[in-house]
């Protein structure tokens, strides 16, 4: 009658199938070479059959020993997807994901990833900071985060407008549209449904955001002809509405700035192929509980563009 089979001898068996010899499947094992023979004599014990015969100065696997070795193989990677599989739950269980993300997403895409993450793993805690873009790449780097929410701004040659982030694990969250926004009782504002163009606001004054928006408004207003003439510079998305609706100049706001704060007096119409790209960013595949906020942030940028 077979024996139960011990995985640590079944490993061996693999090694010595897979290296050719006991000394090579020793070496890689990084076990004595003595050991590996033990462990080959206790596994044809318990199999009850030869896995091995001698071949000249070494050994070789006989036809059960072909099998066994087969089969070994495919009962360690199973043994070790279960293994992983238990990790990935426990870290879900009690683990932590901390996420640096900008102004506007922690406003509206964060709260609502949050709360279904910890609804769906009440164990796994949350650790969230405020960063701009080149702020939440550094702390992702630095390893103070585990992943950074940030934004591109895709420009009228649709060139990137940050750094190269290929070095990064890279997951869309959402294209946020970019939208003129005029004061509401401006008589240029466009009307509903109407595109805005621009060249109408040519001799406007203008309101610019952060570093990325400023770069995206100036080669917009290029495109169709002119240098936008900058009067004020805030990354305030409140204060930028508050501006504008004191007739104070007009500006570009993406979506989610006006989805987390909209000033009762001003107007917004959607630049046609305007966007932000929101992109989560990790180093390397994310761990379990990064990979889950992740996915409740898709869920979440899904939400809002529908």
């Amino acid at each position: 009658m077979t024996a139960e089979l011990d995985l640590t001898r079944l490993r061996v068996l693999a090694a010595v199938a897979r290296t050719g010899s006991v000394t090579a499947a020793a070496k890689e094992l990084h076990y004595a070479q003595p050991s590996v023979s033990h462990h080959l004599s206790r596994l044809e014990a318990d199999a009850g059959i030869p896995l091995l015969q001698r071949h000249g100065r070494g050994v070789r696997l006989t036809e059960a020993g072909r099998l066994l070795a087969s089969r070994a193989e495919e009962i360690l990677g199973r043994v070790e997807g279960a293994r992983r599989e238990l990790d990935a739950l426990a870290g879900l269980r009690a683990g932590r994901a901390r996420l640096a993300a900008f102004p506007s997403a922690l406003a509206t895409l964060v709260p609502d990833a949050v709360a279904r993450l910890v609804q769906e793993h009440p164990g796994l805690s949350v650790g969230l900071v405020e960063h701009e873009p080149p702020d939440a790449v550094a702390a992702l780097q630095s390893g103070a985060v585990d992943v950074a929410l940030v934004f591109e701004h895709v420009d009228v040659r649709h060139a990137r407008t940050m750094d190269d982030l290929s070095r990064f694990e890279s997951t869309t969250i959402m294209d946020d549209p970019v939208n003129l926004v005029t004061a509401a009782d401006l008589d240029a504002a466009p009307g509903p449904g109407t595109p805005p163009d621009l060249r109408t606001f040519g001799d406007d004054e203008w309101i610019a955001g952060c570093e990325r928006c400023r770069a995206d408004l100036v080669a917009r207003c290029a495109a169709v002809g002119f240098a936008p003439r900058i009067a004020f510079e805030t990354d305030d998305y409140v204060a930028v509405q508050a501006l504008v609706a004191a007739r104070a100049g007009v500006s570009l706001l993406p979506g989610l700035t006006l989805r987390a704060h909209r000033h009762p007096g001003i107007a917004t119409a959607p630049l046609p192929g305007a966007l932000r790209r929101v992109m989560a960013l990790t180093v390397g595949p994310p761990a379990p509980p990064a990979e889950a906020l992740i996915r409740q942030l898709v869920a979440a940028g899904a939400a809002v563009t529908a």
